[in-house]
C-alpha cells in the first residue's frame, strides 16, 4: 500500500512538472491562440451554427429572449421530467418553460433547431446604476448552415408574432381611461388602467343573429388583414359608429368585440381633454390592438351638424371658426375658455384623431363612437374612413329575446309554450322595449320562471297597446318598419353633407381671404 501511494504522488510530481514545463513553452497567449484556431477549423468542418440570446443585452432587457421564453412555453411537453413554471403580472394561467440547462427540438416549415436554456453564475460584478442578476441567462439556438437564411429571415419574426399572441392571450384585458385634467401618473403615463373584467361575449348579446355575425366577420376580417392594409396603402384601422336609443347594448357590444379580439379598451373622456395637441398626445400612448371608444359623442362636446346651427344662428359663421367647433360642450356662447372649462378641441383635431396623420401612429385600432341620436352628428365624422360601419342597436325584437330568455332564463325555444311564444313575436315590435327593459323583468323574476314569463308578456303587450294608440312606434308613425326608420336617420345625417359641400368650398375661400386681410395688417 505504501509503495502504492509514493508511485501515485510520483506521478503527480511528473504531471505538475511537465505542465510547469508547458507554460513556460507554451505561453498563455500561444495557448489562447491554438484554441481559437482549433475551434475555427471544428466549425469549419461542422454542419451547424450557433447563435446566443441573452437574457440581458449590456443593461437593458433583450425582448427576443423573453419572447424565445414565452414561445417555447407553449412547446414544452407537460410530461417532462423537469419544468419551470411562471405567472406573469396581470395573467390568469400559468405557463410551462425549460429548467435550467435543459434543450427542446422544435421545427419550423419543415427544418429542425435545437434550443437549450444555458443558466451560469455570474463571476464578477461590475458596477451598474442597476444591479445584474447573478445568473446568467440565455438561449442558444443550433441550426444547420444550410437553413441559416430561412431561420434568421422567418423563424425569430414568428417566435415574435407568437409570443405576443401568447401574451395577449395570457394576460388579462385592461380598460384605460385619461387622467382628470390632462395628469400623468406616477409613470408619466397620461392613462389609467384597470384590469377589465366584462363578461359580455357576442353568444349573450342581445342582437339579431345575421346582424351579429356581419360584425364578427367583419372584426375578424380586420385583425387578420395586415397584408391587406399594407398593400392598399391603408392604416391599419377601422372606425365603427354605433346608434340608437339609450338602453340597446351599445357598451355591451363594445366589451364584446373587445373580448372577441382579446384587445385593451381605451375610454376616452373628451371632457377632460383641454387642446388638439393633449389629444393628439393621449393617441400617442395608446398601444396596438386596443379599441378606442368614445361614448355618447353627441353629449361630449359641441360637434353637431353645422347645417343646423348655422340656420339657427342669427348670423352666418364660418366653418372653420372656433367657436362653431369648440368643445365648451354646449351650443352657443364664446370660445373655449368661456365655456367654462377650458375645453379647445376642435371638429378639426377630432377628424384629424380618427382619419389624420396622426391616427396611423399605430396599427390595429378601432376607434369606436357611440351616440343616441345620430342626426345630431356632423356629417364629416360619418363618412367612410372614419366611422366605416354604422351599427344601428335597435328595440328588443324576436332573434334578440329569444336570446334573453336563454340568458336570464336558460330557455330554449321548445321550453316555452308555442301559444306563448307566438303572441310574443307578435307584439314585441309593437312594444319597443330595449333590451335593458326585456333583462330586467326577467331579473327580478328570475327564481320564478313562469312568472317571469308572464309578466314579461302583459308588459310587452301593454306597451304595444299604448304605441299604438298614441302613434308612437317607429318614430311618430305606427307604419314605418325599424328597417325604415334607420334608412330615414341615416339619410337626413348624411345626405345633409352634400348640400354643406359648396359652402365649405365658399366659407374656406373666405377664411384665406380673411387670413390675407390680416396679415396685410
Amino acid at each position: 500500500m505504501k509503495e502504492y501511494w509514493t508511485s501515485l504522488a510520483s506521478l503527480l510530481g511528473v504531471l505538475a512538472f511537465c505542465q510547469s514545463l508547458m507554460q513556460s513553452i507554451f505561453p498563455p497567449e500561444l495557448r489562447f491562440a491554438f484554441l481559437k484556431f482549433f475551434n475555427r477549423v471544428f466549425h469549419l468542418f461542422s454542419s451547424y451554427c450557433y447563435f446566443d440570446i441573452t437574457e440581458i443585452d449590456g443593461v437593458n432587457t433583450n425582448e427576443l429572449y423573453n419572447a424565445v421564453q414565452l414561445y417555447l412555453s407553449s412547446s414544452v411537453s407537460i410530461a417532462g421530467n423537469r419544468l419551470s413554471l411562471t405567472r406573469a403580472v396581470n395573467s390568469s394561467s400559468i405557463t410551462f418553460g425549460l429548467s435550467n440547462n435543459d434543450s427542446i427540438v422544435d421545427t419550423f416549415n419543415g427544418v429542425t433547431v435545437l434550443w437549450e436554456h444555458v443558466v451560469t453564475q455570474r463571476q464578477t460584478q461590475t458596477f451598474a446604476w442597476r444591479p445584474l442578476p447573478e445568473e446568467k441567462r440565455g438561449f442558444t439556438l443550433r441550426i444547420k448552415k444550410k437553413d441559416k437564411t430561412l431561420i434568421l429571415n422567418s423563424y425569430l419574426d414568428y417566435i415574435m408574432e407568437r409570443a405576443n399572441e401568447i401574451r395577449r392571450k395570457n394576460q388579462d384585458r385592461l380598460l384605460y381611461t385619461n387622467s382628470r385634467g390632462g395628469s400623468l401618473d406616477s409613470r408619466g403615463h397620461p392613462w389609467e388602467s384597470v384590469p377589465f373584467k366584462h363578461p359580455s361575449t357576442f353568444e349573450t348579446l342581445a342582437m339579431d343573429p345575421i346582424k351579429k355575425q356581419q360584425i364578427m366577420d367583419d372584426l375578424k376580417d380586420f385583425a387578420e388583414g395586415q397584408v391587406f392594409y399594407q398593400k392598399t396603402g391603408r392604416a391599419w384601422k377601422r372606425g365603427y359608429l354605433l346608434y340608437g336609443p339609450p338602453g340597446t347594448g351599445k357598451s355591451s357590444m363594445i366589451a364584446a368585440m373587445a373580448n372577441y379580439l382579446g384587445y385593451d379598451i381605451y375610454d376616452l373622456e373628451l371632457t377632460e381633454v383641454h387642446s388638439n395637441s393633449e389629444l393628439r398626445k393621449l393617441l400617442m400612448k395608446t398601444s396596438s390592438k386596443s379599441i378606442i371608444v368614445i361614448e355618447d359623442i353627441d353629449c361630449s362636446i359641441n360637434l353637431t351638424n353645422r347645417k343646423k346651427n348655422s340656420s339657427n344662428a342669427s348670423t352666418q359663421r364660418s366653418y372653420y371658426d372656433a367657436e362653431t367647433r369648440n368643445g365648451s360642450g354646449s351650443g352657443s356662447g364664446g370660445s373655449g375658455e368661456e365655456g367654462g372649462n377650458g375645453n379647445t378641441i376642435t371638429l378639426s383635431g377630432l377628424l384629424n384623431f380618427t382619419d389624420g396623420l396622426w391616427s396611423c401612429c399605430g396599427s390595429e385600432r378601432i376607434f369606436v363612437f357611440t351616440t343616441n341620436h345620430i342626426e345630431k352628428l356632423d356629417p364629416a365624422l360619418l363618412r367612410s374612413g372614419r366611422m366605416d360601419m354604422h351599427v344601428y342597436m335597435s328595440f328588443c325584437n324576436f332573434p334578440s329575446l329569444k336570446i334573453l330568455l336563454k340568458n336570464y332564463l336558460g330557455y330554449e325555444v321548445e321550453d316555452i309554450d308555442e301559444d306563448v311564444l307566438k303572441e310574443m313575436e307578435r307584439v314585441v315590435d309593437k312594444a319597443e322595449m330595449t333590451p335593458a327593459d326585456v333583462s330586467e323583468a326577467l331579473i327580478k323574476n328570475r327564481r320564478d320562471k313562469e312568472k317571469a314569463i308572464r309578466e314579461l308578456l302583459e308588459d310587452l303587450k301593454s306597451r304595444g297597446e299604448r304605441n299604438v294608440k298614441d302613434g308612437k312606434m317607429r318614430g311618430g308613425s305606427g307604419n314605418l318598419t325599424e328597417l325604415e326608420v334607420v334608412e330615414e336617420q341615416e339619410k337626413r345625417a348624411i345626405d345633409s353633407q352634400n348640400g354643406d359641400d359648396e359652402d365649405h368650398d365658399e366659407e374656406e375661400i373666405e377664411l384665406e381671404d380673411n387670413i390675407c386681410k390680416t396679415r396685410e395688417d
